[in-house]
């Protein structure tokens, strides 16, 4: 298989995550993977499918929309929209992101880096915190 087949591979992973897809993370990702964002820094399939497994408990309906994908060599980059629902809530969240995803040579995941701006794209949705945000980031502009 080549890279491009293993990046279409991740894409449909993370379009169509479910708890019940999760386990699949070992046919994607190596033993030995290292996984980073704003909230977690692990090292291993157990703790990747962990992560996965925490995103069902603390929001309804998540979902990846894939903005765009960027290969060059086994190196990736994969801009997505993260769709969700606090619970009790009818009002769908958005976070915008970016994953930068490195293959190994069998074509494993060895790499998953994803950047979003925390701040902006949850803390400041926060009825009382999002207001403190706001005016720190004024704040940090004077």
């Amino acid at each position: 298989m080549t890279h491009q087949m293993h990046l279409n591979n991740i894409v449909h992973f993370f379009e169509n995550v479910s708890p019940q897809s999760v386990s699949n993370i070992e046919d994607l990702y190596d033993a030995n993977a290292y996984f980073k964002d704003p909230f977690n820094e692990v090292q291993g399939q157990e703790a990747i499918m962990k992560i996965f497994l925490h995103m069902f408990k603390q929001v309804d309906s998540p979902r990846f929309i894939i903005r765009q994908s960027i290969l060059q060599e086994a190196e990736a980059f994969i801009v997505w929209d993260f769709e969700f629902r606090r619970h009790r809530s009818a009002t769908p969240q958005n976070i915008h992101g970016s994953s930068h995803i490195r293959f190994n040579p069998v074509g494993k995941v060895i790499y998953h880096r994803d950047y979003w701006d925390a701040a902006e794209e949850l803390y400041e949705k926060i009825p009382l915190l999002g207001n403190l945000m706001r005016f720190l980031k004024r704040q940090a502009r004077s």
